[in-house]
Order: structure tokens, then sequence, then C-alpha cells
């Protein structure tokens, strides 16, 4: 539990990044982008493996760059829910899911780092 609270966090505090680098793209408050963490989880979960096997022969064509558009797709959903994300179009959305995959990494090997310091 404590786990899935930190990547919330930090998934979190990666989309108050992404908002603040891209223009397109725009949180409302951290209990805004806390929310928009948790669906853009869940879409990720549910939505993210039903479209990979549906386009599964445009992943493969694409040697898996077909991949980015469906992050792309699932993030510009979740910014029209009207959570506290808000995308402007296709391309912010699309640039927004690259950034965020980025800054969460970054954020979460940062946060992995702190919690297990190297044993000597």
């Amino acid at each position: 539990m404590v786990g899935f609270l930190i990547r919330l966090v930090v998934n979190a505090v990666a989309l108050l990044i992404v908002a603040h680098i891209l223009p397109g793209v725009h949180v409302s408050s951290l209990t805004g982008s806390l929310v928009a963490a948790l669906v853009l989880g869940i879409v990720n979960a549910v939505l993210r493996p039903i479209l990979v096997i549906l386009t599964l022969p445009v992943v493969i064509l694409t040697l898996g760059l077909f991949t980015l558009v469906i992050n792309a797709i699932t993030f510009y959903i979740v910014g029209h829910l009207g959570i506290g994300l808000e995308v402007d179009g296709f391309w912010s959305a699309f640039f927004g899911a690259i950034v965020l995959t980025i800054v969460s990494y970054l954020l979460s090997t940062l946060v992995r780092a702190v919690e297990a310091p190297p044993a000597t």
C-alpha cells in the first residue's frame, strides 16, 4: 500500500512538472494532479492493454512506436475528463505523455535511491 501511494505521489509531481514544462498541458492544483495521476494509472491499467491488442498489427509494423500514440490517446482521454488535468490537443497529449514517462522514471529512480541507500 505504501509503494502504491509513493508511486501515486511521484506521478502527481511528474504531472505538475509536465504542466510546467509544456504549454499545452495544464493542472489545476496539487489535488487535481493527484486525482489525474490516479485516473491515469487506472486508464493505463484497463484501457491501454485493450488498445495495444486491438492495434497489434500496427504496433508490430511500426516496431512498437505506435505505443507512443496509444500513450498519447490515454493521456488525452484523462485530460478531457475534467478532473484537474487539461490537455489542449493531440500533440500536447503526445509530447505530454513522453515527457511524463521520462520525468516519472527519473523521479522513481530518485525515490528508490533515497529509500534504499547502497549497502557497504
